[in-house]
């Protein structure tokens, strides 16, 4: 029987996150000796400014299921609006460096992300350049070396973000939601940077339906996993690395007692990348998925 293979990926959006939900996260990966991915935002955290998104069909109903106040703390949910922004970079250097020193892969989640997940679709490409600049920037500051990936906020990507990342020479990059990696093909122009998709639905798209129960969430988890390809499970350090731990601890113990392989997401890169000419490219488009407001990149099956 082929193996059931998984990798972890963590966006870090916010300053609490880093501070607190990435050394929990990072205690725990270790504990259970599992690999995983961290993204890092890295300048300002205005979370509070994304309340504009309540006004998003769905976006209201997804926040008083998931309990957004409790799982990001009413300072967090302040930021950039009645509280400064802390810049998140500067403030969490250290903690950024030790899951780098603790052997785990680091990259790049934005640099300001409100602005990334509500504003690339209709910045220009000069903006785009120079926010994902921004971000290059700072990660080169506190790594001391390039980033060799990136993960966009709230999965938002088009042909200008694919550009940037390309003129950045990535080894590749996380923006879009299911099927197997591919090279994006957007408007008929193909991009030559390998993205890996997440194929996993995250913790709070499930969180608070009637349908998923808690004690039902890890066994949903483990019938999700397909043994053809590798499966790519996003999580974040506010969720699965604060409120919803223990939760995320048991989904690890649960994986490790079916037997499932867990990857590294450069590792898969390299071994997709040395039989280049294998890989397909395929459209990536901007569509709905289930338990998300609004939109995000995928690929559109069968292209």
């Amino acid at each position: 029987m082929p193996s059931l293979r998984l990798a972890l990926k963590v966006d870090v959006d916010t300053d609490r996150g880093t501070r607190e939900g990435v050394p929990n996260l990072l205690a725990d990966c270790r504990e259970f000796g599992v690999p995983a991915c961290f993204l890092f935002s890295l300048g300002p955290d205005q979370t509070g400014r994304a309340i504009t998104r309540v006004f998003r069909p769905g976006f209201f109903q997804k926040v008083s299921r998931t309990s957004v106040v409790k799982l990001y703390g009413i300072r967090t949910l302040l930021n950039g609006t009645l509280l400064p922004a802390p810049h998140i970079g500067r403030r969490n250097a250290a903690a950024m460096q030790a899951v780098r020193d603790a052997g785990f892969e680091v990259g790049i989640h934005c640099h300001n992300h409100y602005r990334w997940q509500d504003y690339v679709q209709t910045m220009p490409l000069a903006e785009v350049r120079a926010e994902f600049g921004a971000a290059r920037a700072e990660f080169r500051r506190i790594f001391g070396t390039e980033a060799a990936t990136a993960g966009a906020p709230g999965w938002q990507s088009n042909a200008r973000s694919r550009a940037v990342y390309d003129e950045a020479g990535l080894l590749y990059a996380s923006d879009t939601r299911g099927g197997t990696p591919f090279f994006p093909r957007i408007d008929g122009q193909v991009f030559k940077t390998l993205e890996i998709p997440s194929t996993l639905p995250t913790f709070d798209e499930l969180m608070g339906r009637p349908e998923y129960p808690d004690d039902q969430i890890v066994p949903h988890y483990l019938s999700l996993l397909r043994p053809d390809s590798a499966n790519v499970f996003t999580l974040h350090a506010e969720i699965e690395g604060m409120g919803r731990r223990s939760l995320f601890r048991a989904l690890l113990a649960a994986y490790q007692q079916a037997g499932v392989e867990f990857i590294r997401l450069d590792d898969l890169a390299r071994e997709l990348l040395a039989n280049r000419a294998a890989i397909p490219v395929r459209d990536q488009v901007m569509a709905e998925i289930d338990g998300r407001s609004g939109f995000v990149a995928a690929q559109r099956s069968g292209s």
